[in-house]
């Protein structure tokens, strides 16, 4: 039997290491939000202002997901969408780099930049854009 402990201890601790780290940048930042086009297929950013996207952003970033990986059928029940546009919505997560596929199997995980992009972005709205809107 192969010890997967390791592997989802690393993931773990790249997870972790996410929360600190204030150099993720513009470029990252651009990357993510950009339409992308990859063999004659566009696909479009994601906004982190649309109710939408943010909730699939924060889906894709539990906690079980980064030690275990997620699979179609797990959106599927956490989001209520059909499998068809659970596939569209992995491979735009997929081309925009913010998930990857494990090798050998049908789970994605999180990349380094899906995290730390995911965890600014909630950062952001939390501490600075839900408090200038209490006032």
């Amino acid at each position: 039997m192969k010890n997967l402990s390791p592997g989802s201890n690393r993931r773990y601790l790249e997870f972790i290491s996410a929360f600190d780290n204030k150099e993720v940048g513009r470029k990252r930042l651009e990357k993510v939000t950009s339409s992308k086009s990859e063999n004659n297929r566009n696909y479009k950013g994601f906004n982190f202002f649309s109710a939408d996207d943010l909730t699939i952003l924060m889906a894709i970033v539990r906690g079980e997901f980064n030690i275990n990986g997620f699979r179609n059928k797990n959106l599927q029940k956490l989001l209520g969408f059909n499998g068809g546009k659970i596939s569209r919505l992995i491979k735009r997560l997929r081309v925009h780099g913010l998930i990857k596929k494990a090798t050998g199997s049908y789970k994605y995980y999180l990349t380094k930049i899906g995290k730390e992009t995911i965890i600014v972005v909630q950062k952001i709205k939390e501490l600075v854009l839900v408090p200038a809107y209490c006032y």
